[in-house]
């Protein structure tokens, strides 16, 4: 089974979405949204940003 993008409002009425795995374990959350269409667009641009993204490793 393919990953999936869920659309959810939280407790305080924001729209968020989370990305899940085929197996249904959750692999990324997106920000609080005030509304639905920007929530979308924030998922539009997970799909065109993340594949040519760098993996960078950060230290503390």
């Amino acid at each position: 089974m393919a990953g999936k993008f869920e659309v959810y409002t939280d407790k305080s009425g924001k729209f968020r979405f989370r990305l899940k795995a085929g197996n249904g374990e959750v692999i990324a959350v997106g920000e609080a949204y005030n509304s639905k269409d920007s929530c979308l667009k924030g998922i539009d641009s997970v799909k065109r940003n993340a594949p040519d993204a760098a993996i960078v490793e950060v230290k503390d």
